[in-house]
This record gives structure tokens, sequence and C-alpha cells, in this order.
């Protein structure tokens, strides 16, 4: 006969079989947001690390020994341009600056480096096509590098139509053109011309820019500085000028940007200049001015050293914590002053 007291106690509290249903439910979804979150996180920490550098002079070696033949002056410097820039897109994770998917989305030190990069780029490419791919003011300039250079002036950030790689992608296409025709001895419309004073324009243009970075850097920790942007007034003979001054200081969620930007720059520049010592070998000897770039790349070289800490830190210039702005305010300082010593060899040397 059925128990109907104990068939009832089976069916009773359908509620108590629909809470566990949604405990495992909430469990399993729980499972899965944390294995997804250990995936992301996971892909966020490899797609942070900055590529290694890569040596330009060594590269040059190989190519002279494989092709049994001179280089062109200018075709290390155009390759390297395009090795920066490639190695930009396909490192790990590819180009982050305009993810709109996790972890992409989520990260900030990498897209500063990523822009940093291109801020060189960019410098280099104008420099080509204005100065170095000349031979006067009245020449005109080249098609591929006029090409060239809109290309990796198109904002970084754009995901689509077009995206920023492609657009990235259609600027090497283009400097491979014109490097192609560099080389080719039947080519008499493509010649790049390592002089002293087109390689003093595009160091002018370093030069600004370390500048910049060194003040930044330095505003890590807040500084008082004298504001020279205001206009001067006119003041009466004999009177002294009042001049104002200002507390300039990084806010603390943009202190990483600006140090992993100014890593970008000086992990661009290092390349760009070790290229530049191979074709401009000659102009540089004439000069004297050899070691002068040297000391340049080793300065940059140096402040690519690896950042042990899990975050960049801001101590005070003389506290108990580190600040790692300042150190790589100290190594950006050494190398604009470099630059600027340099300038003044290419100009008198």
């Amino acid at each position: 006969m059925l128990d109907w007291k104990n068939h009832a106690g089976m069916v009773k509290n359908p509620a108590t079989h629909s809470k566990s249903i949604h405990l495992l439910i909430s469990k399993v979804f729980l499972g899965v947001l944390v294995v997804y979150l250990l995936i992301i996180s996971s892909l966020g920490w490899y797609w942070s690390k900055e590529p290694a550098l890569f040596p330009v002079k060594k590269d040059v070696e190989i190519v002279v020994e494989r092709e049994k033949k001179q280089v062109v002056v200018g075709c290390i410097t155009v390759d390297t341009l395009k090795t920066v820039v490639s190695t930009l897109l396909n490192k790990p994770g590819g180009f982050i600056s305009n993810d709109r998917f996790p972890p992409g989305l989520w990260m900030d030190n990498m897209p500063s480096w990523e822009y940093g990069v291109l801020v060189q780029v960019r410098d280099l490419t104008r420099a080509l096509r204005k100065d170095f791919a000349r031979s006067q003011s009245q020449s005109a300039e080249d098609t591929d590098l006029a090409n060239a250079e809109p290309r990796f002036n198109f904002d970084n950030k754009s995901w689509v139509l077009p995206a920023s790689e492609s657009e990235y992608q259609d600027g090497i296409n283009f400097l491979s053109r014109y490097e192609a025709r560099l080389s080719d001895p039947h080519q008499k419309n493509a010649l790049l011309y390592a002089r002293a004073d087109n390689l003093n324009n595009w160091l002018g243009d370093v030069a600004t820019r370390l500048g910049s970075l060194s003040q930044r850097l330095s505003a890590s920790v807040g500084q008082v500085q004298l504001n020279t942007a205001l206009k001067p007034e006119v003041i009466a003979s004999g009177k002294v000028s009042q001049v104002d001054d200002e507390v300039v200081e990084t806010p603390w969620m943009q202190i990483d940007n600006i140090f992993y930007e100014a890593r970008g720059q000086a992990w661009a520049l290092y390349h760009l200049l070790s290229a530049i010592e191979v074709d401009f070998i000659d102009v540089l000897a004439k000069k004297n001015a050899t070691v002068s770039v040297r000391q340049i790349i080793r300065e940059l070289e140096a402040s690519q050293e690896p950042v042990w800490s899990p975050m960049i830190l801001s101590g005070s210039g003389f506290g108990v914590l580190a600040n790692h702005s300042l150190v790589m305010a100290n190594y950006i300082s050494r190398a604009n002053a470099a630059v600027i010593d340099l300038r003044q060899l290419l100009k008198q040397g």
C-alpha cells in the first residue's frame, strides 16, 4: 500500500527544490565569472609586457653579409622605422589603444607606451618627407613619404572605418615602396640626403619632445615653477618685472601614463638613433659627433631597464619610497642635454 505521508513529504515544498536549483546556477555562474576574470587578468598581464630592444647594428651586419653588397644610405633608417611600427602592431595583444573589449579596454599603461612610440614615428616620418628626402627647399617632396606621413598621424583610437591598424599598415607599405626605390640603382628619383642640416632639424624636434617629457615626469612630486607662459608686460625703465609662480603637479591617476609614454618615446628613439648613426656615419665622423650619438643611445637604453615594482611609485624626491618618474626624468634629461650638445657640434663642428 502507498504510504501517502512519505509521498507527501517527498513532493512538499517545491520552493525548496527551486531554491537549490537557483543556488546551483549561481555557483556555476560565479565559477565561470572567476575563470573569465583570471583569463582576462592573465591576458592583460601578458599584453602589458613591453617589447624588448632589438639590435639595429647587428641586423645591418646580417643584411650586408647575406646580400654581399653595400647598404644604400637611408635604407637602415627607413627599415628601422618600419620595424618599430610593425612591432607596435604585432606585439602581444597587437595594437591596444583602440580596443573596445577587455582586457585592452581596461588597460592604460600600454596605450600610453604605444602613443609615445607613435610620437617619435610621426616626427621622423615628417622629417623624412620635409628634409631628409629633399635636396633643397624648392625640391618636390617624395610621393610615397607624402602618403606615409598622414597614415601615421591618423587617430590612434579609431576602432573601425577605418581602424588605426589598417592606416598604420598602409603607412608601412608606403615606406616599403620608398625603400625599394631607394635601394634600386635604376631609380633616380628616390634619395636620402644624409646632411648635417637635415639631421639637425630632426634633432630639434627630438630635443623639444625630451624637454617636455622631463618637465612632465618631474612634476610627479609637485614643484613650484615660474610661469613662463605669461605674456611679458611692458615695464618702465629701471623697474623689475613681476614674475608669477605656480605649483605644477601631475594628477595621481596620470603619473603612470606619463611614465609609460616616456618609456615608449625612449624605446623608439633608441632604435631610430641607432639607425641614424649608421646612415649618417660620415657626417657624424666629420663633425666629431659619433661619441655624442652613442651617449644619447646609452642613456635611452638605460631608461628601458625592467620595472620590478608592480606599480609605478611616486614617492617624494628625497623620501622613503622610490619615485620611478624622477628616475626616468634623470635619463631623459641627460639624453636631452646630449642632444643639445650634438646639435651644437653639427652646427659648428
